[in-house]
């Protein structure tokens, strides 16, 4: 047997692309500020976890049109799993000093959040679609590409419907919809494969929600009511997104859920 080290086949540093990865984070301020390597990792970062956040979105999709409910929410348990670590990753960020952001921030104009392909391509593939973002992105012929292709594409949302009628639920209408999530929350035993479901897709919802709400907090906390590097109002456009839901029929239904009269 062959020592351990000596004349691998393959590397932990080859197979990673070690090299290559820690020679992305370019900073731009001069002097350097000490804070903007972090603010680069960070979202890198969120670059890589958006990333398979989206092969597990479409391994969702594809498992629920198979009608494979088990692997569906396999890959839906992973999706929250790093959402959930997404948002804690936000304390992080906060851990800069307000002046140190300041320091760079000026050198990002226009670049902006917003711009964040990977996110709006999360938010199409969930089934929240806007076609104002594309129109956004015309002058990034990569994004734009990527992005109109997520847009002609069935949805998260669509697969979980379509499932829902495979499986001998209506879901046409907005009514049929919620009286089927109705049904399926008031016997959870009766469709345990598809009340887990729609609780992990709550789950992903939420889950952007409290990205969405702690991200604001976090530049309201660094920037007060600055605003954005990209033109935008800064914390007052991010507080009109807070609101948004890629499953409102699966929400409403609690609304409509009662005991059965004994």
């Amino acid at each position: 047997m062959e020592e351990y080290g000596q004349n691998p086949k393959l590397s932990y540093n080859e197979y990673l692309k070690v090299p290559e990865l820690i020679s992305l984070q370019e900073t731009l301020s001069d002097p350097v500020s000490h804070d903007e390597l972090l603010f680069i990792v960070i979202h890198q970062a969120y670059e890589l976890w958006f990333k398979q956040i989206l092969h597990e979105v479409d391994a969702t999709v594809g498992w629920m049109n198979e009608g494979r409910m088990f692997r569906a929410n396999h890959s839906l348990k992973a999706v929250n799993k790093i959402e959930k670590l997404l948002v804690s990753q936000i304390t992080v960020l906060e851990s800069m000093a307000q002046i140190g952001f300041l320091e760079f921030r000026d050198k990002l104009n226009p670049a902006s959040g917003f711009q964040s392909m990977q996110f709006r391509e999360l938010e199409f593939a969930s089934g929240l679609k806007d076609e104002k973002i594309l129109k956004f992105f015309e002058f990034d012929e990569f994004a734009h590409k990527r992005l109109t292709e997520r847009f002609g594409q069935p949805t998260l949302a669509d697969a979980f419907w379509k499932l829902l009628e495979r499986e001998g639920l209506k879901a046409g209408t907005k009514e049929e919809k919620l009286d089927s999530i109705v049904s399926i929350l008031s016997k959870p035993e009766s469709r345990p494969n598809l009340f887990i479901m729609q609780d992990l897709l709550i789950d992903h919802d939420e889950n952007i929600a409290a990205w969405r709400y702690h991200h604001v907090l976090m530049v309201e906390r660094m920037l007060g009511m600055k605003r954005g590097t990209g033109g935008s109002e800064g914390v007052g456009y991010l507080k009109t997104t807070l609101s948004k839901r890629f499953f409102p029929e699966i929400w409403e239904a609690r609304t409509y859920l009662e005991l059965e009269s004994q």
